[in-house]
């Protein structure tokens, strides 16, 4: 059996902020500790109808995972590790960078983990105001350092972009900020205003930069990005050679993942299902769905095609050969044919691919592509 990737939704948060359309909540000690049985019941329960499962990546993602504690998140480890062997792992933790973290950041560690996110979003405090967030560019920084000090040396960093004012100069601030810190991994993501959320509500008198303004602002940060030596290998993703997420590639590659916890999502089995945005369910024993998209069925060579053209390799015909017996359909090569003069798409016997301003335009791009199969 091919090693999944596991993913762990921590639902909990100190607070919303105005932008976020993820399940999350607050928590107390005791919410915590039973969420933390239930996972460590789920990981048992698919051990012992899966006995020959490995996993090869872990994932714990929220919300923000580090409320949990060193010592709750240690224990759920632990069960995932005597489950799943985590041989060689890549297992990741995101935190907010603010109070103290070199504590946490080094009993985790000691228990596996070898890859921290920090959801940083911007350097500049104006900005960080306007998304909500409570730590400072300087709690980041000292973010950082107390991973690199408890010995995780792959930290990654999120930005946003096109936040409300956002100028060039202060968009290439955070990205120096970002590459002064010595971080391995960068995500950047162009801000997206989501109904049910306090954005939603007053996007009307938001300061938000138009499309042309977003597109400039996004090639502006790949451009500082690649220059500092993080290369992008996805349209949002940004990594030093070799340090690209492990786990987050087999999202783009079809590869099986399990995800665990309210709001989770997995593909495993050849089928897609997820958990219902609801703790109190999941607490009470309540079964996963199944998810069901008649235009894009699991596993077909549509989803792939679709996933894999979010990676900067794109398509290739070598692997698509390999895993459904044909390459690459004419009339997709035929189709992007049509806007490689925009510079859009670059086709060659070998692959087919997004280009970065492509990306830009990837869901009518994509739709487009994907027509004919």
């Amino acid at each position: 059996m091919q090693p999944v990737g596991l993913y762990i939704h921590v639902p909990f948060c100190s607070g919303k902020c105005p932008y976020c359309d993820f399940f999350s909540l607050r928590g107390d000690d005791r919410t915590m500790n039973l969420y933390t049985n239930r996972i460590i019941e789920e990981i048992k329960k698919y051990k012992l109808e899966y006995p020959d499962m490995t996993a090869d990546t872990l994932y714990f993602g929220g919300g923000t995972p580090s409320l949990l504690g060193a010592e709750r998140l240690c224990r759920i480890l632990m069960a995932a590790r005597q489950a799943f062997g985590l041989e060689n792992a890549e297992i990741t933790l995101e935190a907010n960078p603010d109070g103290e973290l070199q504590p946490l950041f080094e009993q985790v560690h000691a228990a596996g983990v070898n890859r921290v996110s920090l959801g940083l979003q911007s350097a500049d405090e104006r900005e960080l105001r306007l998304l909500g967030r409570q730590h400072t560019a300087q709690d980041a920084a000292r973010a950082v350092e107390d991973a690199h000090r408890a010995g995780i040396a792959n930290v990654s960093l999120d930005l946003m972009l096109a936040v409300p004012g956002q100028t060039a100069e202060t968009l290439q601030k955070s990205v120096q900020f970002c590459l002064q810190a010595g971080v391995t991994h960068l995500s950047m993501y162009l801000l997206r205003i989501e109904p049910h959320t306090a954005y939603w509500q007053r996007r009307e008198q938001m300061d938000l930069p138009d499309d042309d303004k977003a597109a400039e602002l996004y090639e502006k940060a790949c451009s500082l990005a690649e220059k500092g030596g993080l290369r992008q290998y996805e349209i949002s993703n940004f990594a030093r050679p070799g340090q690209e997420s492990r786990h987050n590639l087999k999202y783009w590659d079809l590869a099986p993942y399990l995800g665990l916890g309210p709001a989770a999502h997995s593909y495993f089995g050849g089928k897609r299902f997820y958990w219902p945005r609801s703790l109190r369910g999941f607490l009470a024993g309540e079964a996963p769905l199944p998810e069901e998209d008649a235009e894009i069925p699991a596993g077909s060579f549509a989803e792939y095609a679709m996933l894999r053209l979010r990676l900067t390799a794109g398509l290739r015909e070598a692997d698509c050969r390999k895993r459904f017996g044909h390459g690459i359909p004419d009339a997709m090569r035929r189709t992007a044919q049509r806007y490689v003069p925009a510079g859009l798409t670059q086709v060659s016997p070998e692959s087919l691919r997004l280009t970065r301003r492509g990306f830009l335009v990837s869901n009518p791009l994509l739709a487009d592509l994907l027509e004919e199969l």
